[in-house]
């Protein structure tokens, strides 16, 4: 996210971002953009956008209700995506269109990570106006790979004998991640590193232990 945002010039707190799925994978991600600055968020279940006073809502999505969608959006996902610029998905497959995505904003954005098929495939989305396209598989560009990040996270979290894992070391790693990906390199089809470099784990580790060293929760 930090480094298409940085492709196309976009900032966090200014963009609207969009999610389908909205288990522990979807809140978790959204909870850390959030810290980040993101602001405009809706977030999506299987009977469409989550929203405050909503019926049927588990305590999870209640609390979600509560940080996002503050224009009290309402609809379905195809209903919501419009005027998007991110859209984040962890849900199933197939679940957005080649015209979703020609209604989302200039330059958008997609991180469609079902797997082992997308909501929508990489060439599906380019076709309809996507700028930047990322998956978790690792037979197309910019593989989303979560061993990028856990390895190194737990690493620096033991070698400081952190006491808790927080969101100052989760974003330190997002930063280590994205680091990688110099200007000179970063492209709409690269705007991650591979999942099998292995010099990024290390990064990681060092950048988290510091962020827990002065988020105060390193014990060593």
């Amino acid at each position: 996210m930090i480094n298409a945002l940085r492709l196309v010039k976009k900032n966090l707190k200014d963009v609207k971002i969009v999610t389908s799925g909205a288990g522990a994978a979807g809140i978790a991600i959204i909870r850390l953009l959030i810290s980040l600055g993101l602001q405009k968020v809706v977030l999506c279940d299987t009977k469409g956008a989550i929203y405050k006073g909503r019926d049927g809502l588990n305590d999870e999505k209640i609390q979600m209700a509560e940080i996002t969608n503050k224009d009290h959006e309402k609809g379905s996902l195809a209903d919501v995506i419009k005027g998007a610029d991110v859209f984040i998905g962890v849900s199933a497959p197939k679940c957005v269109t080649p015209e979703m995505v020609k209604s989302m904003a200039k330059d958008s954005i997609l991180f469609p990570m079902a797997n082992p098929t997308p909501e929508i495939f990489p060439d599906e989305a380019k076709a309809a106006g996507a700028s930047i396209v990322g998956t978790g598989r690792s037979d197309f560009p910019n593989q989303i790979n979560n061993v990028l990040a856990f390895p190194g996270v737990f690493r620096g979290a033991l070698d400081v004998r952190a006491s808790d894992i927080n969101d100052e070391m989760k974003i330190a790693a997002a930063y280590a991640i994205a680091n990688f990906v110099t200007d000179a390199d970063l492209k709409p089809d690269y705007i991650i590193s591979s999942a099998l470099n292995k010099d990024v784990a290390p990064a990681v580790a060092k950048a988290v232990a510091e962020a827990a060293r002065k988020s105060g929760v390193a014990r060593i």
